[in-house]
């Protein structure tokens, strides 16, 4: 049996975040897309590229890999943690996510124009690694936290990745804004060392939660030997058991459409910023900083909060802040109203991720051996709303030639996941038992 809330583990598994959570503000959120945008926009063809013999505009062809990446591990989640769950080797998946992810950062160093192919392909490897290792991580939170402190511990997970992420862009921001100082003339070099930077900080401190982490017991004494179908039928048997549960269905439908606005523009907005406003890397870098610093606060606000009007009221109340933000978005002519907005996105953006994850958890069978296939399926459910998020976000750019067509496009799926969270608040509201005052 494995021990709860200890202190120890619950750090180390926060610094599976710490570790990770560099792909996530470097490679998709600052340097990699200005440095992407930058080296893809020409004279000679503005900002189609060619990719494989076929002409795409330069951010689109970035938001479909991405989509593509996201849409492959959908796929494929559900036969690894079926296999994972049989034979308690889910720190072994961990392992093997992360050390693909954080090579693949490192292959970016060899990144340029002319190797478009093997950067995008590098690109889609790294996200694949870091969908499969949070996955992983996130089937832990049950096992090693009491449902009263997982919202507090999924927050220190949260907190943990921002602080992490912001050193390690600290460091890469030296690079990029004084070069000099390391004698680099190359000026595509900075950005290629800070990928190459990123692929050894994620490996170096995800030796921390593979060192500390518990292992889990095995289901089974063999996996059976048909592991697609199996993942498919425990992907099936979860969702058998979720249809029974009204609570954790309705969240889950809220989760699945405000999932592909949060997750779409975390992804989409540093291109959609260098593309529109042209703030140029180290602009956007220290944007992104403020972001990170505010999602901290952010984070541990939403745990605050949960404990006083719950965990649906707060998640309405940031969901129709995320409405405001994307019709903002659509306005938005200047970095300083950038900034404004980037301001508040950053707010509610850790907030909205480590309440959303809680709050699955929460609601979750009590002392279920087979969290990981339900954490799969929590997985599934927001990759695929950000396959949709991400491909739509470049279809409508394609198709309008306007990314503000695509930002404003965002708020939709807000509003239709707030209908949804009111409908849960009404499920919850029916579950709570009536106090009836009994005559003296």
């Amino acid at each position: 049996m494995i021990e709860k809330n200890n202190k120890k583990v619950i750090r180390s598994w926060a610094f599976f975040d710490w570790a990770n959570s560099a792909y996530n503000l470097v490679i998709t959120s600052t340097i990699f897309p200005a440095y992407y945008t930058i080296i893809t926009t020409t004279k000679a063809h503005g900002d189609q590229v060619n990719f494989f013999g076929r002409t795409f505009t330069n951010t689109a062809l970035s938001n479909y890999a991405l989509s593509f990446a996201y849409l492959v591990m959908a796929l494929a989640l559900p036969v690894l943690s079926s296999i994972a769950d049989n034979r308690g080797n889910k720190k072994a998946f961990m392992k093997f996510f992360t050390y693909m992810g954080g090579l693949a950062c490192a292959g970016l160093y060899f990144f340029e124009l002319k190797t478009l192919e093997i950067g995008i392909i590098c690109f889609v490897l790294a996200a694949m690694g870091y969908i499969g290792g949070v996955l992983f991580n996130n089937s832990y939170l049950p096992e090693i936290a009491t449902e009263s402190e997982q919202d507090r511990v999924s927050a220190q997970g949260f907190s943990y990745g921002y602080v992490g992420s912001v050193l390690l862009q600290l460091i890469c921001f030296l690079f990029v804004l004084k070069p000099d100082w390391f004698g680099i003339t190359d000026g595509s070099l900075p950005a290629r060392i800070s990928f190459l930077l990123v692929g050894i900080w994620w490996i170096a401190f995800a030796q921390i939660p593979f060192k500390n982490l518990p292992s889990v017991k095995k289901q089974y004494e063999k996996v059976k030997r048909n592991l697609i179908k199996d993942g498919f039928n425990e992907l099936s048997k979860v969702w058998s058991q979720v249809k029974q549960m009204k609570k954790l269905k309705g969240f889950l439908t809220a989760f699945f459409f405000y999932s592909m606005g949060v997750q779409t523009i975390m992804l989409a907005a540093a291109g959609f910023a260098e593309k529109t406003l042209k703030l140029g890397t180290a602009k956007l870098i220290a944007v992104i900083l403020i972001i990170q610093l505010v999602a901290i606060p952010g984070a541990m606000l939403m745990s605050f909060l949960s404990k006083k009007w719950g965990n649906t009221n707060v998640l309405i109340y940031v969901v129709i802040i995320w409405i405001g933000a994307c019709i903002g978005g659509y306005y938005v002519s200047n970095e300083y109203q950038f900034y404004a907005l980037s301001a508040v996105v950053g707010l509610i953006m850790g907030g909205i991720q480590s309440l959303s994850r809680s709050t699955y958890s929460k609601l979750l069978p009590e002392n279920t051996p087979d969290s990981t296939s339900f954490f799969s399926f929590y997985d599934v459910t927001e990759k695929l709303a950000i396959v949709i998020g991400l491909f739509s976000f470049a279809y409508i750019e394609e198709v309008t030639d306007n990314i503000r067509y695509s930002i404003i496009a965002l708020a939709s799926f807000f509003i239709i996941g707030l209908i949804f969270l009111m409908l849960l608040k009404k499920i919850e509201h029916k579950a709570s038992p009536k106090i009836v005052n009994l005559p003296a």
